[in-house]
């Protein structure tokens, strides 16, 4: 039974003790409703946001540079229909300072709506990320017609593999840094089913991360399709390794060509991907992949996450729009020694990585190489673009190879205003 004191309290007007009572003596706990929980309404009440304002003065994230104390301060008491906070959005740019060499976002979404709800905070990063493109007053295009690449065969004498992944919301189910077990399952079903009635060369199967053989955990690393436990802190302090591995799972073609992640960093990863330099036909995989993923879906009462300002809703907001990142895997033994390598590649818009991925060094002169905007181009248009820069780096890297000079290309714009 409660105390005396504390059905007094939890009859009586909060403003009302804390003059009586005083601070200090809320502070020490008494404020408490009749389960002996401190409310939390009124605990968000005992203190301005001005109290709450986190300490970034050394970070250096795109979230950081975007939030002030009168943003945070009209944020802060907000909720979505998730009741997810700006405080859970931006806890791993809290956690995380920055990075020595990549500036990180900082910041994730809990669902849909948080990038509405928190926009004051959400926009400007946007903004930063993705290199002006402004989502108050941009509309973003999506276009996943492959028969509109060209010259998308490279030359294999360079190219090795060739790769494009996305990813992919269920629309009212929230994002993994917030998502219930039963939401993490419903996606898994919901997915699970849909790729269930995939037919011809898409037909698959799924392994289920907490339920597959060892024979089969096996397979899947020698095919370098598994996916691990986060353990990097940008993902862990985004609450991404809860429940680990409940309702997670792989998904891939009887080709090994087409593959889907079930609640990795997302509620999907789709993979599209082959040996060899040709390109516009992994691309046409991937948009075939895609669209008939969405029509399944569809057709049990479900739709992906999308909207005109924001393309593809994901939860990190660098993946916004198209969530897009077509890579090769291609050898550039001379023109990755040129000092003009990363002017050329700033120009192009692509990135380098190594080929085991984020800050890992090039084997063998061999190049992770991608495209590096996702928002405020369609998927088309960022396909086209890697694979006209890629086809520029081979041509260079063939000049150099008979003692010719290369040239610096003129930058690429980054999207249409």
């Amino acid at each position: 039974m409660a105390s005396s004191f504390t059905r007094l309290i939890s009859r009586h007007n909060t403003a009302v003790l804390l003059a009586s009572l005083g601070a200090g003596t809320v502070a020490t706990g008494f404020l408490l409703n009749e389960n002996g929980s401190l409310a939390a309404e009124a605990k968000k009440k005992l203190y301005p946001p001005s109290a709450d304002f986190p300490d970034l003065r050394k970070h250096n994230n795109c979230m950081a540079s975007a939030l002030t104390p009168a943003i945070y301060a009209k944020l802060r008491d907000k909720l979505t229909p998730n009741n997810w906070t700006v405080d859970q959005c931006i806890q791993t740019g809290v956690d995380n300072p920055g990075h020595p060499f990549i500036k990180t976002v900082g910041c994730v979404a809990g669902d849909e709506e948080s990038y509405e709800v928190f926009g004051d905070l959400f926009d400007p990063v946007i903004k930063d990320r993705h290199n002006g493109y402004d989502p108050r007053t941009m509309t973003h295009p999506t276009d996943l017609d492959a028969s509109k690449i060209t010259n998308g065969m490279f030359d294999e004498n360079y190219v090795l593999s060739s790769r494009v992944r996305t990813g992919r919301s269920i629309r009212g189910l929230s994002l993994p840094p917030a998502c219930s077990r039963a939401e993490r399952r419903e996606v898994e079903r919901v997915v699970v089913m849909a790729l269930a009635g995939l037919k011809d060369d898409l037909a698959g199967r799924y392994y289920s991360l907490g339920e597959m053989t060892e024979q089969e955990q096996q397979q899947l690393i020698d095919d370098h399709f598994l996916f691990d436990k986060p353990v990097s802190p940008l993902l862990t302090c985004a609450f991404m390794a809860r429940d680990w591995p409940d309702a997670r799972g792989i998904w891939h073609n009887n080709e090994k060509t087409f593959l889907i992640w079930v609640n990795e960093e997302d509620h999907t990863r789709v993979i599209s991907m082959e040996k060899g330099g040709n390109m516009k036909r992994v691309f046409e995989r991937f948009c075939r992949g895609l669209k008939q993923v969405e029509h399944l879906i569809q057709e049990r009462g479900w739709e992906f996450m999308w909207n005109e300002r924001l393309g593809y809703i994901l939860t990190c907001p660098s993946n916004l729009g198209t969530g897009l990142r077509a890579g090769v895997h291609v050898r550039l033994p001379k023109v990755s020694k040129d000092p003009r390598f990363g002017k050329i590649l700033d120009n192009l818009r692509l990135q380098k990585r190594g080929t085991g991925g984020v800050d890992t060094a090039a084997v063998g002169d061999v190049f992770d190489i991608s495209n590096s905007d996702r928002l405020g181009k369609s998927e088309v248009e960022l396909v086209q673009l890697l694979v006209d820069g890629v086809n520029y780096l081979i041509d260079c890297e063939k000049k150099l190879e008979k003692g010719q000079d290369i040239k610096v290309p003129p930058p690429v714009a980054q999207f249409r205003k």
